[in-house]
């Protein structure tokens, strides 16, 4: 296979790295154009992120010539390749028998958000300011210390410290699910014991002294509940397979010469 060497990449690992040329028909995909695409896909590696980047440009260009073939309207290049996928993707209909065995197949997975009521005191502390998260570390561990021996300060002691509007409902954030709070706040929490925590729980805010009122399991959930959203699943999984099917044909037809879009994995390529 071809291959020429990059040495100007918007990729710091990519200096000096040789790809393949990548061709759909009879024009070729620039590698400018590929390393100029590197930002927008993130990457361990200076080859995966190549890939990803060559692979997206091959997609818009298939795409684009199919919808000037088909001459199909539209005021822009993105409208008009919607409107195409429209008009081409052969998508099954969802009935009710799949909503419903998928339902009874995955009866495990049909539950509700586990919900924790939790109430907090947050001392801040920049991300970046040793001294003042120090600071407010020694702090932290002689609060828990007073919680420990009169928990019912809590409501005073969150007025008094907290810098989270939280103190005006005496440190209370209410009931919660996953995802309602930044992530490493969250990994810290979500199986803790019912009662205060022992331990400052730290967060790009700061220091964060915990109480776990309540939780709760999820539980599971009728089919009518569950239903809309399995629809949709089965929905976006359906339209996702056509349309990977859909590109690995125009990649076969054009041909895709570089990369593999999974032309030999398509149904249509004997």
């Amino acid at each position: 296979m071809q291959s020429i060497p990059i040495t100007q990449i918007n990729n710091d690992q990519a200096s000096n790295a040789s790809f393949p040329v990548v061709r759909v028909g009879a024009d070729y995909i620039k590698q400018e154009a590929i390393a100029q695409e590197m930002q927008y896909h993130p990457s361990t590696s200076a080859e995966e992120a190549w890939e990803m980047a060559a692979r997206s440009l091959v997609i818009e260009k298939l795409l684009a010539t199919q919808a000037e073939a088909l001459a199909i309207q539209g005021e822009t290049v993105e409208e008009k390749t919607a409107n195409l996928l429209e008009q081409e993707l052969q998508l099954p209909e969802i009935r009710e028998e799949d909503c419903l065995r998928y339902f009874e197949q995955n009866q495990g997975r049909m539950v509700s958000p586990k919900l924790i009521s939790l109430k907090h005191i947050l001392l801040a502390a920049a991300p970046d300011d040793a001294i003042a998260r120090d600071q407010q570390l020694q702090v932290a561990k002689s609060l828990i210390e007073k919680l420990t021996s009169n928990p019912n300060s809590f409501t005073e002691l969150a007025a008094s410290y907290s810098v989270c509007e939280s103190k005006n409902q005496g440190g209370h954030l209410g009931q919660i699910s996953r995802g309602q709070t930044v992530a490493e706040f969250e990994r810290q929490i979500w199986n803790l014991p019912i009662g205060l925590h022992q331990q400052p729980i730290e967060s790009r805010y700061g220091y964060h002294l915990v109480y776990i009122d309540q939780s709760e399991e999820g539980q599971a959930l009728p089919y009518e509940v569950a239903a809309p959203k399995i629809r949709q699943y089965l929905q976006e999984n359906a339209t996702r397979t056509a349309l990977r099917h859909y590109l690995q044909a125009l990649a076969s037809s054009a041909p895709v010469l570089g990369i593999d879009m999974g032309q030999s994995d398509s149904p249509l390529v004997q």
